[in-house]
């Protein structure tokens, strides 16, 4: 996309880069965001905005700049600053390809908090009145969302755009996400006389197995993840423990209690099948999904802001879990919608197309000054 040159006048695509590096080269994996969000509060408040820091816990905080003396805003950009922990603290941080920018967190999610922190630069250097939008950077969202369910406790807006990965396509839809732990017990013998005991870990591989072929063919159109198998006690012995945790991600207005339901009854009849089977199941986790309609009035101004800037208007489903499901619990109605490819994230060569970065301030900032 070429921005007109009144549009790049706004955004500065050096800034913004330098912006990005510096936020990338402070390691800030979740529960340790102290430094980053020390130097985004210092870098806003250098350009103009008024932020105001909202604990979280010790030591830990939110950031927020909405305009002066309101707690209340009609939408609301949010960015988490924290990461995953990385695959290699000597090559985690900042370096560049061509348009490519890779380092830990581009995707996920500093470049959207990059783009969102550009945008909010430029509305502080405008001598007119601040549009009625604030800025939100959050922590603790890779863990267990401490940072969002802190801001709506004492902030108020209806809508929100949360900038993760999603290649700017904007995602009205947002699956919901359950998250299960499941232990199978056996009985404990000497390594060298299985047969005499019950290997727990044997036990839960099965019962893993029909609940894969259930996931796989369920109408219900999950995505699985088994995310950790452990058995326990070690040793030169047959387990009698196996504890395994799994993320289910499921579409927008899918019933999770219809599929709680059915994972009950399928660990309950399982013993039919596998032999000495004694599993629980527990649900640790619970969002719902949700799908925004586009006849709503916010919807028909982002939609006119990518006609606009001759941006593709492909509404699509954001199939990860994020601050957006807290969200939407609290009565907001959020967007997903930021730079870099999903699949990038948390992976070891994560990146970002530059230009995208660039195309998503451009966008905050025209959605922003269209309200």
């Amino acid at each position: 996309m070429k921005l007109s040159s009144s549009q790049s006048m706004n955004v500065k695509p050096e800034r913004l880069k330098k912006l990005l590096k510096d936020l990338v080269d402070i390691y800030s994996p979740s529960g340790k965001e102290e430094e980053v969000i020390e130097f985004a509060e210092q870098y806003l408040k250098k350009h103009g905005l008024a932020v105001s820091k909202q604990e979280v816990d010790e030591n830990r905080f939110n950031l927020i700049a909405f305009p002066e003396g309101r707690d209340e805003v009609d939408l609301c950009f949010v960015g988490h600053l924290d990461t995953v922990t990385a695959h290699d603290l000597e090559v985690f941080g900042f370096h560049e390809e061509d348009d490519t920018i890779f380092g830990l967190g581009t995707a996920d999610m500093k470049a959207g908090c990059a783009a969102m922190m550009e945008t909010f630069t430029v509305l502080a250097s405008r001598k007119k009145a601040s549009p009625p939008v604030g800025l939100a950077l959050v922590v603790g969202e890779e863990e267990d969302s401490s940072g969002a369910k802190a801001l709506i406790q004492e902030y108020s807006f209806p809508w929100a755009v949360i900038g993760e990965p999603t290649s700017l396509t904007p995602c009205l839809g947002h699956y919901g996400y359950l998250e299960i732990l499941l232990r199978t017990e056996g009985k404990k013998v000497h390594s060298s006389m299985p047969e005499l005991g019950q290997n727990a870990i044997e036990t839960m591989l099965k019962l893993l197995l029909q609940i894969t072929e259930y996931a796989s063919s369920a109408p219900h159109g999950l995505v699985y993840n088994i995310r950790e198998l452990s058995g326990f006690p070690g040793g030169f012995v047959v387990p009698d423990a196996c504890e395994a945790w799994l993320d289910l991600h499921l579409p927008p207005n899918s019933r999770l209690d219809v599929l709680k339901t059915e994972l009950e009854q399928l660990v309950k009849t399982a013993g039919a099948s596998i032999n000495g089977l004694n599993a629980r199941l527990k649900f640790e986790d619970t969002h719902a999904g949700y799908r925004i309609s586009e006849e709503r009035p916010l919807i028909n101004k982002l939609k006119e802001t990518y006609r606009k800037m001759s941006l593709p208007w492909e509404p699509q489903d954001f199939r990860s879990h994020s601050d957006g499901s807290v969200l939407w619990a609290a009565g907001v109605d959020p967007i997903i919608l930021g730079p870099g490819r999903l699949e990038a994230a948390h992976a070891p060569e994560e990146s970002v197309p530059f230009q995208q970065v660039v195309q998503a301030a451009q966008l905050y900032l025209n959605l922003a000054l269209a309200l």
